[in-house]
């Protein structure tokens, strides 16, 4: 699935085995979840999209999470990732600095 873009909701609900109408209730239950809507209505996933159902199927339909539960376990998935991307953009940042810092003391740079 990583060359496409987009996916329509049939597509989503096929790849996971599940009604299209229980992927539009957890649109409504979990913000997180938020697929673009065309024009026309018809909704567009992205990849963040489908790891986010992916990560809904697995607590409440392969771990048994009540919707309040997975909702507190969505927030907590969602918070780590924000942590981990503001790290790997540190780090990253830090890498730069230190290359820099590494030409500007090599004789032959």
């Amino acid at each position: 699935m990583a060359t496409k873009r987009y996916w329509t909701i049939s597509e989503v609900a096929g790849k996971f085995g599940v009604n299209q109408s229980l992927l539009r209730y957890w649109e409504k239950e979990f913000p997180a979840l938020d697929p673009k809507k065309q024009g026309s209505g018809k909704r567009a996933y992205t990849v963040r999209d489908i790891e986010i159902v992916a990560v809904l199927h697995d607590l409440l339909k392969e771990k048994g999470y009540t919707i309040d539960g997975a909702k507190r376990q969505l927030r907590q998935a969602l918070q780590e990732r924000q942590r981990m991307e503001e790290l790997k953009n540190r780090l990253e940042h830090a890498k730069e600095e230190l290359l820099s810092m590494a030409k500007d003391l090599d004789p032959q740079g």
